[in-house]
């Protein structure tokens, strides 16, 4: 009985890491991808350094990767593809963190560790941890 309770307990924390991750990235994803430059200037001010096209599918990126985190799992189609999403935005991640190293920006980092760290976990959670089975 205490293996089925730690399991229900795992699957709701994992739920609410993604829908989390989920609401952040979209939300990030959804500024990159629709604000004009100089709007974006004002908040992010790295990308006054980078490509539009760059801002634009970086964006985009973690859109899909939001959307990846809940959509497979809620229709439980392909729920696998949940996973895979958390690895691409904790490589997302990784590529941000290292561009905010090579710039000098290392009040930056730690948030990237921070959100990696937690995709990473719902990544390792939802393939080893507490499954979501899909729908047969």
């Amino acid at each position: 009985m205490t293996n089925q309770k730690s399991n229900k307990a795992m699957n709701i924390v994992l739920w609410i890491a993604q829908v989390l991750l989920a609401i952040m990235f979209g939300m990030a994803g959804i500024m990159k991808a629709t604000q004009p430059l100089e709007t974006l200037t004002e908040s992010l001010p790295w990308t006054s350094t980078v490509p539009l096209g760059l801002i634009r599918l970086i964006g985009v990126s973690e859109i899909l990767g939001g959307l990846g985190l809940i959509i497979p799992s809620i229709l439980r189609f392909k729920p696998f593809l949940a996973v895979w999403a958390a690895l691409c935005l904790a490589l997302v991640m990784v590529f941000a963190g290292g561009f905010h190293l090579v710039r000098g920006e290392f009040s930056a980092i730690g948030m990237n560790v921070f959100f990696m760290g937690i995709a990473l976990w719902v990544a390792w959670g939802r393939s080893k941890k507490a499954p979501i089975l899909a729908k047969s």
